[in-house]
């Protein structure tokens, strides 16, 4: 079907082909991109060190990650809209990694998880980001949005804590705990930074709210430092070592180096040894990392054509993904995939291609060459409400709240237990838990939509002179597995029955013209009819069968059986098979 072709076509550079060499490209668009680039460049900088420190490294590995992959996933991806980097959603699975492995098994993870996003590519999975249910998504979306705004308790009201625990529970015990210990100035940041942040929307001006937020906290904790009240910063918080051996504090204003991945250094600050033990150990967060990203990434692309009337393609999408994660870590760049507000305001910015997001992986490049000693100077109390104004856009509450109040009861239990498992456990459990119990709600459903009814008395079979004792059972929707036993024990339970209270059912007839899919389980249990009924001596004749019952049934080598089953292409032709003279002996 042409109109489902964007979700099963392949090729790298898709987005960038569609748009500027099957489509017109002129000097009137490419303004219209560099315009957006750098709208969203801008707008890039800040988030993507926020989003770095709140992942468990320093702050450039974001720049990093923005700059090499932001460039790479718009060269080769399938959305044309679409800018990729370090997201909030990747917070909750790579905070633990790095705790745990340190940057090198960060970096060693997210190679990992680019070579599954290829391997799903390859395979044509991008589809399945059809069967994703929406309570489903915004359960660990939202679950995610607790988590992250849960870290960020830390720097916005700058408490002494040490390392947090890593459970949800005892992370929230540790931080209530130290609440006391806020320190006043770092609040006073915070709080500027969060309120330019809420009430900017409202001047309506084309200047996001993060940036006149985050220069006023920034102004304000250079006067407070300049004081003698201490506010923590980039430049404070952070260091490095240069090639020559000279050191800094903030950014190194130096571009990526090319190198492997475990020569990082791990947990313990010394270079992570490449071993295959270390592969496994890592793959579950790299499983889990390429499954976020290919989720993120598909549902970005998905809100993306919904604003613009345009088709990406899922699998190429999918394909630019794998490749920006795979080339990105030897560069020091962290997990990247396609971050919807940024894509948003690519869009609403005037883009026109994937050449906007190019543009503004160079605008990062930029900033991080002449602005690091600027950026040094950013408080970690601001960062940390930027963050939490992220986390809120990322829970979608308003989107919640109406699930909440107007879906099903299952659609309802399903977001609860994706956004408590998210929390409380991790992503991956979160959205396997979910998409199971949607799963069997639905089957459930679909099961209980099944029913068989007695028609023989309907002005239809009444007037066709059945037989005495015949009955005709009409059987509307799928006989699966959860259905077909249920339906098929009615008429066996039936028939039991009519022997117990002495009438005779010689034949009964199954109209099966509303039974749209018949799988092995219906089939076990229809076998299992037609055996009673032979053992019984009763005929069983099946009438109006669609085209996949019949073939599964022709497919499992069940043919009709002289004197206990027969199959009747309509119902009309049963009938009148069953009146006939030499039927009624």
């Amino acid at each position: 079907m042409p109109h489902r072709a964007h979700l099963f076509s392949l090729r790298i550079g898709h987005a960038l082909r569609e748009s500027c060499l099957n489509e017109t490209y002129n000097l009137q668009r490419l303004s219209k991109d560099l315009l957006a680039g750098i709208t969203v460049g801008i707008i890039a900088i800040p988030l993507s060190m926020a989003l770095a420190i709140a992942s468990g490294v320093a702050p450039q590995y974001g720049l990093y990650t923005a700059i090499i992959a932001g460039f790479l996933i718009a060269l080769t991806g399938g959305s044309r809209y679409s800018i990729s980097g370090p997201t909030a959603a990747f917070v909750v699975i790579l905070y633990p990694v790095a705790q745990q492995f340190g940057l090198g098994g960060l970096l060693l993870a997210s190679l990992l998880s680019g070579l599954i996003l290829i391997l799903l590519a390859l395979l044509r999975l991008g589809r399945l980001i059809e069967y994703i249910p929406e309570a489903v998504t915004l359960g660990f979306t939202g679950g995610i949005a607790v988590s992250i705004a849960t870290l960020q308790i830390k720097d916005f009201f700058g408490l002494s804590v040490g390392q947090l625990p890593e459970r949800y529970l005892p992370k929230v015990e540790a931080l209530l705990l130290a609440l006391p210990g806020s320190h006043w100035p770092s609040v006073l940041v915070a709080g500027l930074t969060l309120a330019i942040m809420l009430l900017w929307p409202k001047l309506k001006t084309p200047v996001p709210a993060h940036l006149p937020a985050v220069l006023a906290g920034s102004l304000l904790a250079l006067a407070l430092n300049h004081l003698g009240w201490q506010v923590d910063t980039i430049g404070s918080r952070f260091s490095y070592v240069l090639a020559d051996g000279s050191q800094g504090q903030g950014i190194p204003p130096v571009l990526p180096e090319l190198a492997w991945p475990w020569s990082h250094p791990g947990a313990d600050g010394k270079p992570l040894a490449w071993s295959w033990a270390m592969v496994q150990a890592l793959l579950p967060s790299a499983f889990a990392i390429a499954m976020l990203g290919a989720i993120e990434s598909l549902l970005c692309a998905v809100v993306l054509d919904g604003m613009t009337g345009k088709r990406h393609s899922a699998n190429s999408e999918l394909l630019g993904q794998g490749i920006g994660n795979v080339i990105t870590p030897f560069f020091g760049g962290i997990t990247a995939t396609a971050a919807i507000a940024r894509s948003a305001a690519n869009f609403r910015a005037g883009a026109q291609s994937p050449l906007a997001a190019m543009i503004h992986a160079l605008v990062v490049l930029l900033a991080l060459l002449s602005l690091s000693p600027l950026l040094a100077y950013l408080p970690m109390p601001a960062m940390a409400a930027l963050l939490l104004m992220v986390a809120w856009n990322m829970s979608e509450a308003p989107k919640a709240v109406h699930l909440l109040k107007t879906a099903p009861r299952g659609d309802v239990l399903v977001f609860l237990t994706c956004l408590l498992l998210t929390i409380l456990f991790d992503m991956v459990i979160a959205i396997t838990a979910g998409i199971l119990l949607a799963a069997v709600l639905f089957m459930q459903e679909m099961a209980a939509m099944t029913q068989v009814t007695d028609i023989t008395d309907g002005k239809r079979v009444r007037d066709a002179q059945l037989p005495a004792g015949w009955r005709v059972f009409k059987i509307n929707g799928p006989l699966f597995f959860a259905a077909a036993e249920r339906i098929f024990g009615e008429l066996a339970q039936l028939h039991r029955q009519q022997q117990r209270s002495g009438e005779p059912l010689p034949g009964m007839i199954l109209y099966l013209d509303g039974v749209t899919v018949l799988d092995a389980g219906g089939l076990s249990a229809l076998l299992k009819l037609m055996d009673q009924c032979r053992h019984a001596g009763v005929s069983l004749w099946l009438a109006d069968m669609q085209q996949q019952p019949l073939r599964t049934l022709r497919h499992a080598g069940v043919r009709p059986e002289p004197g206990v089953t027969a199959w009747f292409p309509t119902l009309q032709a049963a009938l009148e098979r069953a009146a006939a003279p030499s039927d009624q002996a």
